[in-house]
């Protein structure tokens, strides 16, 4: 277990230098920079520079060296200053802009986890014990709608709900007198009286996408033969369901908890678009459309980052619940 462990650890650092290296790739691809689309920006609105002052700006953010030159540049001030650049479009470092929404993305991301699991797993173990039940289609149908629903569509049509029926405003996360103010507990319990708003409109597809798996899992094995065999042995239904095939039923769940932080990230952004959560989505997305490479970078990197950590937390938790899970070679 610990060589898999160590093995696993060593894997990340090439796999990490790799993401990197595509990372700086792709966001090089479109025509052009972040130079190029300012300027497109001054010029539309009448004011033009000079070739001069282009070459200068050119020469000042580094955009005049090779694509290899600056990505290297980059990777090495990461490496050994913490230094992820300089956002172009904020003119600030890039960890001043995305420190605290990182945080409060990854607040976000784990509550919204824990809502998957906390509701996905007893309303998936019901339906598969009542299967064919008024039940059983009752959370299929709402399953199903909650697949079908794009998040940014529920998120708008809750605010509207909210203002309009309830008076309520649940646009952002803070209300108006904590928004700027410095941490301390009375805006961490303004945080979390706004965060179930964000963590409920987010983790709807994926709950009824768990819905769904927890079901078909639960179905499958409650109908192999060793169910059957310690129910003829007497064994209680509570102790046998909780004592095996759920236990199975986990395993699907673990494995996914490396891929479902992207997911999660890739929902919250036109959501938090919406309702105007200061998380890394809406910057994200406005770093890649103004080219700011070294913003756009840096989020994918991290982000990239914590996905590989997740998937080598998921790949250990399944080897300490599942036991049939070995690792090891088997001796011939």
């Amino acid at each position: 277990m610990i060589t898999y462990i160590l093995r696993r650890v060593l894997i990340l650092i090439p796999l990490i230098f790799l993401i990197s290296v595509v990372t700086f790739t792709i966001i090089q691809l479109p025509a052009g920079d972040y130079l190029s689309t300012y300027i497109a920006q001054l010029e539309s609105q009448g004011t033009h520079m000079a070739e001069e002052q282009i070459q200068g700006l050119r020469i000042q953010y580094g955009l005049d060296k090779p694509i290899t030159y600056q990505y290297f540049l980059w990777i090495r001030k990461i490496l050994f200053e913490g230094n992820f650049g300089s956002s172009f479009s904020y003119s600030q470092p890039v960890l001043d802009v995305i420190s605290e929404r990182i945080v409060l993305t990854m607040v976000i991301t784990l509550t919204t986890s824990v809502f998957i699991w906390c509701v996905s797993l007893p309303i998936g173990i019901i339906t598969a014990l009542k299967q064919y039940s008024f039940v059983d289609y009752f959370w299929t149908f709402l399953g199903f709608v909650g697949m079908a629903t794009p998040n940014f569509l529920l998120a708008l049509v809750f605010a509207w709900l909210a203002f309009s029926i309830f008076g309520q405003n649940i646009i952002g996360l803070f209300s108006v007198e904590y928004a700027d103010a410095p941490w301390n507990m009375a805006k961490v319990t303004d945080l979390l009286k706004h965060l179930w708003v964000p963590v409920i409109l987010i983790g709807t597809s994926g709950t009824a996408g768990f819905i769904r798996v927890v079901r078909g899992t639960l179905l499958d094995e409650l109908n192999k033969q060793y169910v059957i065999t310690a129910r003829a042995k007497g064994m209680t239904e509570s102790k046998l369901l909780f004592k095996y095939p759920v236990r199975i039923v986990l395993n699907p769940m673990i494995s996914t908890i490396g891929w479902m932080l992207p997911g999660l990230v890739s929902g919250e952004v036109l959501v938090s678009m919406v309702l105007n959560i200061p998380t890394t989505g809406p910057v994200l997305l406005n770093a890649l459309l103004a080219q700011d490479m070294y913003l756009a970078g840096g989020v994918l990197l991290i982000l990239s980052v914590l996905t590989l950590i997740g998937t080598l937390v998921s790949d250990i938790a399944l080897v300490w619940l599942d036991p049939r899970i070995r690792y090891e070679r088997a001796v011939a």
